[in-house]
């Protein structure tokens, strides 16, 4: 392998070459696939991974393996961090880093909306296992700062965030985290490297889901975390070999080969989001389209302020949510109505309010109100793919 992409290599440079190199023997120019999940050894080594040292050979493929390794130093480099762990889905991912980061008796500050796997998890299992979980609205920056006041290790945020596309000021919280003690982990699933580098504002984790924007196709799970070399370490022996929850090469090779063109899809999936949020807010039968980089978004100007592109994701709600998914099914011939995002394919997906509300982010009083007024009665999350926009707001015209 090759040293790889300089430094200051422009990001659509370093998507492709980050990571890759001729092969040292077959010259080959694309990654090879290595699927062997055992390596033949020529000099003694631990048999366990706690011996291990950061020297060792390549041993077995749950403690590592030479095409994970590549996919883990392409993303380390287009996020801009020191270096990066992926496991077999967002969910793992998220799970090795609060698995591994929290202990009882610590305390987590987590915002009352992210991506309901990430919010049950906190709400369900944390606390069974001795960690205080505090839920916090993370755009209100006084409402963290009073969450935050009596301490907390952890402070974890989505932004913009699943499904309300909500966008929280990074800096402005990461001063409030390290101000009280604590790290702060951002999702950045939504906005993607190319988007928003939460590292480059004071965050200290990023977690993705690498099954959506970064792997691209809709055909391979995957998740990351990124944050230094020191801090990474706390994953390697618990989560990585003892949860074993890694990646499988195939899909590491997949999801390699997605991210190389991340680049120039986020900048078509934006161009399509913009084409269809407009005609959608200007459509009679829509009631509301939120889409950071529409004008009418609430935090629009902190969304040009901190993504430099505004991805492809929007909702936008209806008078009658449940009847139009019903037409979606049974008529849409462009658009899949299906759940995920983040694929080249476009998706959409209809998520009513009250279970949200009732059992997985648990909001009562003011809080469930405040949903409410984003979401309505419900709102329909749109993953705008990379077909044409005009076939897309055809296809969406045709059952409103």
């Amino acid at each position: 392998m090759h040293a790889g992409p300089p430094p200051d290599a422009g990001p659509r440079t370093t998507a492709i070459h980050a990571g890759e190199g001729p092969d040292a023997d077959t010259k080959a120019s694309a990654p090879n696939l290595v699927m062997s999940t055992s390596f033949v050894v020529d000099e003694p080594v631990a048999f366990s991974a706690l011996e291990k040292g950061d020297d060792a050979p390549w041993v077995y493929t749950r403690w590592s393996n030479p095409t994970v390794r590549q996919l883990e130093v392409k993303l380390a480099a287009m996020e801009g961090a020191e270096d990066c762990r992926v496991y077999a889905s967002g969910m793992a991912a998220i799970a090795a880093l609060l698995f591994s980061r929290l202990s009882a008796g610590d305390r987590l500050v987590v915002g009352e909306v992210t991506y309901p796997g990430t919010a049950e998890l906190v709400r369900n299992t944390l606390p069974r296992w001795g960690v205080d979980v505090v839920t916090v609205d993370t755009t209100d920056l006084d409402a963290v700062e009073a969450a935050l006041a009596p301490g907390a290790d952890l402070v974890w945020i989505e932004t913009p965030a699943n499904p309300i596309l909500s966008v929280t000021d990074i800096a402005a919280v990461a001063a409030l985290a390290h101000a009280a003690g604590a790290e702060l982990a951002i999702d950045s699933t939504f906005a993607t490297p190319v988007g928003t580098r939460p590292l480059t504002l004071g965050a200290d984790w990023v977690v993705h889901s690498l099954t959506k924007y970064i792997g691209g196709h809709g055909d391979a799970l995957g998740g990351a975390i990124l944050s230094t070399r020191e801090r990474l370490t706390i994953c390697d022996v618990e989560a990585t070999v003892h949860h074993g929850g890694v990646l499988s090469p195939f899909n590491a090779w997949l999801i390699m080969r997605g991210a190389a063109t991340l680049p120039l899809r986020m900048a078509a999936h934006e161009a399509g989001a913009f084409a269809v949020a407009a005609a959608l807010e200007a459509h009679p039968g829509v009631t509301r389209v939120t889409y950071p980089g529409l004008p009418s978004h609430p935090h629009h100007d902190l969304a040009a302020s901190q993504m430099a592109n505004f991805s492809g994701m929007l909702t936008f709600r209806v008078p009658d949510g449940t009847a139009l998914a019903e037409r979606m099914m049974r008529d849409l011939r462009v658009f899949h109505y299906a759940v995920s995002l983040g694929h080249h394919r476009s998706l959409v997906y209809w998520l009513p309010t009250e279970p949200l509300v009732a059992t997985t982010f648990r909001l009562a009083g003011e809080r469930a109100e405040a949903y409410r007024r984003w979401a309505g009665e419900g709102v329909f999350r749109v993953s705008v793919g990379l077909e044409d926009p005009a076939d897309l707001i055809e296809d969406l015209t045709s059952v409103l």
